[in-house]
């Protein structure tokens, strides 16, 4: 592993241990040249998935991506940084369950929509706002008076 500060290629791992959900591996690092110290994560990739957008284009899929797209609609709301990250190990997961390399950007926006869904509602229409394209008031309206309906069903 490479020392992000000198470049330096030769760190040795001073400590190793499962993250809170397991998913990852937790190393704390140290540079032989610099003597800085870091840390890395491990995880387990089962299978290279490439997202198939709307125009057809091919792109590997990104989790930092979809983290960074969740983080932004549950913003300023009462959601710790750890159920984010357990939100998206779980969609990785699935994803990469369903055996296909290739997965249409469609189903991972439905996805995560429902995930939001049951974390938190304001995440979910912020969310939503984007993913569906809403481009004036009514739109949000309409999406939130549905939203209002299915919850009266329940």
């Amino acid at each position: 592993m490479r020392c992000p500060f000198c470049g330096h290629e030769d760190t040795q791992v001073k400590d190793s241990r499962p993250t809170e959900d397991g998913a990852s591996i937790r190393r704390r690092r140290h540079c032989t040249g610099c003597g800085a110290r870091f840390t890395t994560f491990e995880r387990v990739q089962l299978r290279e998935l490439v997202v198939v957008k709307k125009d057809g284009v091919r792109a590997p899929f990104d989790r930092e991506k979809l983290q960074r797209s969740i983080a932004i609609a549950v913003r300023k709301r009462p959601v710790e940084p750890e159920r984010i990250e357990r939100l998206v190990n779980s969609i990785q997961r699935r994803l990469e369950s369903l055996g296909e390399p290739e997965v249409p950007s469609q189903v991972i926006g439905e996805m995560v929509m429902d995930s939001l869904a049951s974390l938190d509602p304001v995440a979910y229409v912020r969310f939503a706002s984007v993913y569906r394209n809403f481009r004036e008031a009514k739109d949000f309206e309409d999406f939130v008076g549905k939203l209002g309906s299915d919850r009266a069903e329940d």
